[in-house]
């Protein structure tokens, strides 16, 4: 993949922006680029997306789903497959609900509105590049939403939950509510940098890799009720 210096000397991201809507690709461009440590290309259709992927590697694809010519699900399988380490973030709008699992399927790792702060979106991206699985509250909970439609709205089983300590239950309540980690920290009094740490825990006793997943598997364990 394409490796360059970013503005503070360090690794620029290759990012490859699949968004048909020319003000807001060109928001989410800036708001990606301008921090000096990601190069985007842009396309707006499935056919320009391809065609930049044909010609190269990408370190990170930000895509909308709903595209003029056709649902970038299949771009964003085709491209997992051609490029095993590529991570992707897809922007979604609310209520776009029946494209979001599809996304998960195809390997979205993040998802995140598409009215997202500048620096949220940017922040969203490091966060995927870095491996995680950020999700915007609002998805989160339409997952739980569906999650609870499918379970009857039922209380799940209890056997077999895995034990989260008291802190780390306050925390998954926090995900639960949509807070962001620094809302858990200053709610809970604890450090910013510690609150990542036990979701890493949460994540690892739950066997999720996103907040929706931790709040879905929370839920049908009966470790939570929204």
């Amino acid at each position: 993949m394409g490796v360059g210096a970013g503005a503070g000397g360090g690794r620029t991201h290759q990012v490859l922006l699949v968004e048909d809507e020319r003000a807001i690709r060109e928001r989410l461009a800036a708001a990606l680029s301008e921090p000096g440590d990601c190069a985007v290309s842009t396309a707006a259709t499935l056919a320009e997306g391809r065609r930049l992927l044909e010609a190269r590697a990408f370190d990170l694809i930000v895509a909308d789903i709903r595209l003029p010519d056709g649902l970038a699900i299949d771009l964003l399988a085709e491209a997992r497959e051609r490029y095993p380490q590529v991570e992707i973030l897809v922007i979604s709008v609310l209520g776009d609900e029946t494209t979001i699992l599809a996304a998960i399927a195809a390997g979205a790792s993040g998802y995140i509105l598409k009215d997202a702060l500048p620096e949220d979106v940017h922040a969203t991206a490091l966060e995927v590049l870095a491996g995680g699985s950020p999700i915007s509250p609002s998805i989160a909970r339409f997952i739980v939403k569906r999650a609870r439609a499918e379970s009857g709205a039922r209380p799940a089983p209890v056997q077999e939950a895995p034990h989260l300590t008291p802190r780390e239950l306050d925390i998954l309540w926090g995900i639960a509510k949509g807070l962001t980690y620094n809302e858990i920290a200053d709610r809970l009094g604890l450090s910013r940098h510690t609150v990542p740490s036990h979701i890493k825990a949460i994540y690892r006793k739950l066997q999720v890799a996103t907040r929706g997943e931790a709040v879905y598997e929370a839920v049908q364990c009966g470790l939570i009720r929204i």
